[in-house]
């Protein structure tokens, strides 16, 4: 196994790699890191979750018959723990019926050995550009769920309501304040929130309440 990467030090992508036989695991680093790419390999599911994951986009290349738990068992079970790496699978013994469960449950692709270098190198290229983008709307939620907690209880409810399109004056007379109150609240709620018009404030909403 290469040497681990410290959590948290890097942001380069990684490739994780868990197959149980040490000459696929050996072929995979060699590939990968001949294109400049982190790699990270383990001989079972309970070498990976021991290790856990750096802070870096990242995906997994993932065997499917392994001793044990399987590949597709073990797909489920990281959604059960909130794990959300793309999944790249690979294997010598699949089927259709296994490939339309792994894709049905969210695997970017599935390939049967032997595949072509390039064509899992693509898969991985696509699973980083996805886990990519996935980190980076994460950073936009959680810093508009920080804006959303500099509101004071009053503000909160303001913006409750005015998201649900109702006027200044509906506003004041479901919360039972004046409607002067709702305009200075209205409006700082669109200060901190940084939400430029309306509509902007309404997408911010929908996108906490994902």
């Amino acid at each position: 196994m290469r040497a681990p990467l410290p959590t948290g030090e890097t942001k380069k992508p990684i490739v994780y790699v868990i197959d149980d036989d040490q000459s696929v695991r050996n072929a995979l680093e060699d590939l990968l890191t001949s294109v400049d790419l982190n790699v990270i390999s383990f001989g079972s599911t309970k070498a990976f979750l021991d290790h856990g994951l750096a802070d870096a986009p990242a995906c997994l290349v993932l065997d499917i018959r392994m001793p044990g738990q399987s590949g597709l068992d073990f797909q489920r079970e990281m959604t059960r723990l909130g794990f959300r790496l793309p999944i790249i699978f690979i294997t010598g013994h699949g089927d259709i019926e296994m490939s339309v469960r792994a894709m049905k449950d969210g695997a970017i692709e599935f390939l049967t050995k032997p595949f072509r270098d390039q064509d899992l190198l693509d898969a991985i290229h696509q699973g980083i550009r996805k886990d990519t983008l996935r980190r980076a709307e994460d950073e936009v939620t959680a810093e508009l769920r920080e804006r959303r907690l500099g509101l004071t209880a009053g503000e909160q409810d303001v913006m409750r309501l005015v998201v649900r399109g109702l006027l200044n004056k509906q506003i004041a007379a479901d919360l039972g304040v004046s409607e002067v109150t709702v305009k200075v609240r209205r409006g700082q709620v669109m200060r901190k929130m940084q939400a430029g018009t309306l509509a902007d404030l309404i997408r911010i909403w929908d996108r906490l309440a994902e």
